[in-house]
């Protein structure tokens, strides 16, 4: 029966090997790739995997800065206003058609 040691050094030796083995193999496919590639006037783009889902990033217009909404409330003691979106402020009450801004 192995030792230890030994068994230790022989797993050295074969991941050595494996690493010298693998080299010269990549080394061969990389070669095969290139000539393929320049056979049939492939580039890496063309290789490239293509996005699938969704627009493609940097794709379409910058969207435009929204324009704030004009306010359609206006509290006569603080001069605050409300547009009518988002959450409503507690000043409107129950009763908001009192602060309704008129058409000017």
């Amino acid at each position: 029966m192995a030792t230890y040691k030994q068994l230790m050094a022989q797993k050295e030796a074969l991941e050595a090997q494996l690493a010298e083995v693998r080299a010269t193999e990549v080394a061969s496919v990389i070669e095969k790739i290139r000539s393929l590639m320049a056979e049939f006037g492939l580039t890496a783009e063309d290789i490239a995997e293509k996005r699938r889902r969704g627009r493609p990033a940097g794709a379409g217009a910058a969207k435009a800065e929204k324009e704030p909404l004009p306010p359609k409330y206006r509290d006569p003691k603080t001069g605050k206003t409300w547009s009518g979106r988002g959450r409503t402020p507690a000043w409107l009450g129950k009763n908001p058609n009192r602060f309704l801004i008129g058409e000017e």
